[in-house]
């Protein structure tokens, strides 16, 4: 698999009949997170696209690298996967270490954290993700340039650019 185009046909077969959090087919997820990856490049969009093919299907690393693909692209993957027993902050703070898997993770956290998927959400459900998201979102934008946080954040969740902008002193 050398292209987008390829990864996403593979990211949408391998997703194929799992729904999200709120109903929708869980390839509008990647997606959503690969678009907001666009100016930084096709390996990052294909690193968007797969960002939870190893934690929510069958597939392994090893399995993506030998089909074709590219190493690098894998390695974030694994990055941003979860690991069974490590605390969500903890995950974050790993996840920061890496420069590509950062801006992964913020793109993932800004579709998760969208109105349009939040508010389709129960209340207590709302309040928890909302908060681990905001706090995911203080480590995360402190990782990565200002611009690439707001580049990312225009593109897939426009609402979080007053938060940006909030947070800009801080910067």
């Amino acid at each position: 698999m050398r292209t987008v185009a390829e990864v996403e046909e593979f990211a949408r077969l391998a997703h194929e009949g799992q729904i999200d959090k709120v109903g929708v087919p869980y390839i509008e997820h990647v997606r959503a997170v690969a678009a907001g990856l666009v100016p930084f490049g096709d390996h990052l969009v294909m690193s968007g696209l797969l960002h939870d093919v190893i934690e929510d299907t069958h597939w392994t690393a090893e399995q993506l690298r030998a089909t074709g693909v590219p190493p690098h692209v894998v390695s974030v993957v694994e990055a941003v996967t979860n690991q069974a027993g490590m605390p969500y902050e903890e995950k974050i703070r790993r996840i920061t270490a890496d420069p590509k898997a950062t801006l992964v993770k913020i793109a993932d956290n800004a579709h998760n954290s969208h109105p349009a998927r939040t508010d389709r959400l129960p209340p207590d459900q709302r309040i928890r993700f909302a908060t681990k998201y905001r706090s995911a979102r203080d480590l995360l934008w402190a990782a990565a340039l200002e611009r690439d946080v707001e580049a990312i954040v225009s593109i897939v969740n426009p609402s979080l650019l007053d938060e940006l902008a909030e947070r800009r002193t801080a910067w």
